[in-house]
């Protein structure tokens, strides 16, 4: 346990004065739409196993400073950038390259419009429908991929995905797509996906008889006061492909259980479940082969 904490005070330390991310362009697979993307390189040649996560409803942003952003993107002067990532992002971004990956956070938001995000209760909005996570954002997933597959210091078939809250919808809904669309030759697929209290009711997943073919966890806080982790357990226990998902519920933890701001850990449950995830999701990620 000592050994433990000892390495997250390190580690925290280390992501707490890390340099900005590099700031990429990409094309959506929706074909019309440049996305805004961070990297965060890891130490070495490689080629390393790579990452792409997803931002959820608030956006990418620190709080501090989305209220001010609208549009993110090539040549726009704005507020939200690389240096403005919120304390979560940076520290997830880190993490991943203290453990060997190339990290792209992809801002779905910000290219269209709304990187300020979106407050809670808005999930029905009319303009919440141009970004959603059933028809929108899979497409942004499936560019990052696209993108990061190229690159000479990334292994093509170890790339992973990692999505919050919407992101974490998006995500399901993503390697929902894969496993639809099978084997496709030279076509890069993403190997693992990480879930983060996603919303999973009808109007957040494109199937309530969902599936995957690669493995998948998730996880949920029984005390979410955003998304049910009720209903998400039991569509995803009743998958077909449940032998290739592991569902991890945190007791008393809520969303955002693993946002580093003070308000979050001061819970009890949202601490255990931050300390676990860090803990395990390399290792999990690792694992597959």
């Amino acid at each position: 346990m000592r050994n433990i904490v000892a390495f997250l005070l390190s580690w925290c330390t280390l992501a707490a004065y890390a340099q900005a991310p590099q700031t990429v362009y990409f094309p959506s697979a929706d074909g019309k739409t440049e996305l805004v993307g961070y990297l965060f390189e890891p130490a070495g040649p490689g080629p390393h196993p790579a990452i792409v996560m997803l931002h959820g409803r608030a956006g990418p942003y620190s709080s501090n400073v989305n209220g001010s952003c609208t549009q993110v993107g090539r040549g726009i002067a704005s507020p939200c950038s690389a240096k403005t990532l919120s304390k979560r992002h940076m520290m997830w971004g880190e993490y991943w390259t203290q453990h060997g990956y190339v990290a792209l956070h992809v801002d779905s938001f910000g290219p269209r419009g709304r990187a300020h995000g979106y407050g809670r209760g808005t999930h029905d909005d009319a303009d919440r429908d141009e970004v959603n996570e059933r028809t929108v954002r899979p497409l942004d997933a499936e560019g990052a991929l696209a993108f990061i597959s190229q690159r000479r210091d990334v292994q093509p078939s170890r790339i992973m995905l990692q999505g919050w809250s919407n992101g974490g919808s998006t995500t399901l809904n993503t390697m929902y797509r894969q496993s639809q669309a099978g084997q496709v030759p030279g076509k890069p697929r993403f190997r693992a996906a990480l879930a983060f209290y996603p919303g999973c009711g009808t109007k957040a997943l494109l199937s309530q008889r969902y599936q995957v073919d690669v493995p998948l966890w998730v996880f949920l806080g029984s005390d979410d006061e955003e998304v049910s982790p009720t209903v998400c357990a039991d569509v995803l226990r009743k998958s077909a492909t449940a032998n290739l998902i592991q569902v991890t519920l945190y007791q008393g933890a809520t969303h955002d259980f693993d946002d580093p701001g003070k308000t979050r850990e001061s819970v009890a449950g949202n601490r255990a479940a931050h300390d676990d995830v860090l803990r395990r999701s390399a290792s999990l990620l690792d694992s597959v082969r």
